[in-house]
């Protein structure tokens, strides 16, 4: 196979950290069943390839749905075995499949998001019950008015995590990260400006739904949602037996400067290499991470939205009561918000980021979109004025880097292709 990074261009690879890429990129692609082919779904797939030619993603996986239908579903790369800078050796690539699950990072807040509101629908608990009425001792150093609804709508007051909570270790015993979470101080009043919780939030709902349901989110995940659509994949974490089928996370792009590793700290709680390192450790591929680790495909995760935009059914199967669709989607604030911890425009509802009629992260005047990017490059959203699912999943973790420009242009792209009406 021949590879585009011979001679001299693998010490520039090295320093760009870029991935080697095939010139003939049939060789690396598969196709799942669509609804027949279309001037659409290949306009976007060139723009698919342009992103994968970069060298910036290992592995692209896309699946975008209209009308309840299948129009693009497609995997670009390898899952593991290709490495930054380095000649690419086919002995120890493997492939990226359609059903090779990759981890949705902080897209994993919609998909916690739902299971807790299902939660609610079944009587298990409100979203707005105090989190200590459910988890004991979580009222200390001034917590006692903090909601369920608080915390998924990232307007807790507690953004961050002590460097304590993200030992691996730590992570697979409940008993330690509850004991964390109730120790816990915070930084602003319940219901202030929202301030992103990049983890926290995830761990407080996995020790309130312990507490309160009397079982983890993992499995109420499982047989509430993942069962009755049927998806081959959708988990916190998965199997010891089945850790080698996860796609690799893998740095990319420019090194980052100290005042970006510096805000990368902030907001994850430890430097970008490290959680990169930290994600495909089998430690963390085991434990309950409600933000930042559910392991899934673009195609199971295009099904979960298609439920939701649906009004909670999927091909006749009923998952949510409609009017849990309508909760939640629903915005505390009509308007932007500037996030304290971002400095980004957001309307958070409680588990998605949603749509507005003007910036988002789903593009220009999209007010009928929801759904919740993931680090980096990683988008899952639909449209309801649009009947539109896309899932865009990567195992690039690049910050700067020549990936940025075709990135624009595909998702600037997908609006084109699909208007609203």
């Amino acid at each position: 196979m021949q590879m585009a990074l011979p001679g001299i261009d693998t010490a520039v690879g090295l320093v760009t950290r870029r991935c080697p890429t095939p010139t003939d990129l049939e060789v690396v692609t598969q196709y799942g069943a669509e609804s027949g082919a279309s001037d659409r779904s290949e306009a976007i797939w060139a723009l698919v390839q342009d992103v994968y030619r970069t060298g910036m993603h290992p592995g692209i996986q896309i699946c975008i749905r209209q009308g309840g239908e299948v129009v693009l579903d497609r995997a670009i790369g390898n899952a593991r075995g290709v490495v930054p800078g380095h000649r690419f050796d086919r002995s120890r690539a493997v492939p990226l499949a359609l059903d090779t699950p990759i981890n949705l990072f902080s897209a994993a807040k919609a998909v916690t998001g739902m299971v807790m509101h299902k939660l609610e629908e079944i009587g298990s608990l409100r979203l707005d019950d105090e989190v200590a009425a459910h988890l004991p001792g979580f009222e200390r150093h001034g917590k006692e008015r903090i909601t369920i609804r608080h915390v998924l709508t990232h307007r807790s007051g507690i953004a961050t995590m002590p460097t304590e909570a993200f030992d691996l270790d730590v992570l697979s015993d409940p008993d330690e990260v509850e004991r964390i979470v109730c120790g816990l101080r915070p930084g602003a009043q319940a219901g202030s400006t929202p301030e992103y919780h990049a983890v926290t939030g995830g761990l407080i709902m996995e020790a309130v739904t312990r507490r309160a349901a009397g079982r983890s989110l993992r499995d109420v995940l499982a047989t509430e949602v993942k069962a009755p659509l049927g998806l081959g994949w959708m988990d916190y974490g998965v199997a010891p037996e089945d850790v080698d089928r996860v796609a690799h996370n893998v740095e990319t792009g420019a090194p980052i400067g100290p005042v970006t590793n510096l805000f990368m700290k902030r907001v994850l709680g430890k430097p970008w290499s490290e959680v990169l390192r930290m994600s495909n450790d089998p430690r963390f591929l085991g434990a309950v991470v409600p933000s930042a680790n559910v392991i899934v495909t673009a195609r199971d995760i295009a099904v979960f939205y298609q439920c939701i935009m649906d009004g909670g059914s999927f091909e006749g199967v009923k998952v949510f009561d409609e009017e849990t669709i309508r909760r939640s989607l629903e915005a505390p604030h009509d308007e932007l918000v500037i996030d304290r911890m971002l400095g980004l425009p957001l309307r958070y509802g409680s588990g998605f980021m949603l749509g507005s009629g003007s910036f988002s992260p789903y593009g220009w005047n999209r007010p009928q979109a929801f759904g919740h990017v993931g680090m980096s490059n990683l988008f899952t959203w639909a449209d309801r004025e649009r009947d539109l699912v896309v899932a865009l999943l990567t195992t690039g973790k690049p910050v700067l880097g020549p990936h940025l420009v075709p990135l624009v242009k595909l998702l600037t792209g997908i609006n084109q292709v699909f208007p609203a009406p």
